[in-house]
């Protein structure tokens, strides 16, 4: 996260602020900024991709402890490189691995 606002991100911290929220209000705060949503959650998956629940996007991070020194780099790329394709999409970041589809409650 400091990482991304040290790069011009607006960025805000569900743990900053309103810890212990349940998803969807989580989810249903991010949509109304709108705010693309960045979890390692996977019920996330469930909730906004699945369910077709309203969302500005999400980025789902799967870094396992021993590659997580690669986690801020993979990020910045991803905000970098692919910014138009990631509001209303549903991110998967992985080690060497990004896969990013369209939400279908948005197409």
């Amino acid at each position: 996260m400091r990482a991304l606002r040290g790069e011009g991100f607006d960025v805000c911290a569900v743990a900053e602020g309103d810890a212990g929220i349940p998803d969807r209000a989580v989810i249903a705060s991010a949509a109304r900024e709108p705010r693309i949503l960045i979890t390692e959650d996977k019920e996330f998956d469930w909730l906004v991709y699945s369910s077709g629940a309203a969302s500005a996007g999400v980025m789902l991070i799967r870094f396992a402890t021993s590659a997580r020194a690669q986690l801020v780099a993979a990020v910045l790329l991803l905000v970098h490189e692919h910014p138009d394709r990631l509001v209303g999409a549903f991110a998967v970041v992985q080690p060497g691995q990004i896969r990013i589809e369209r939400l279908p409650a948005l197409e």
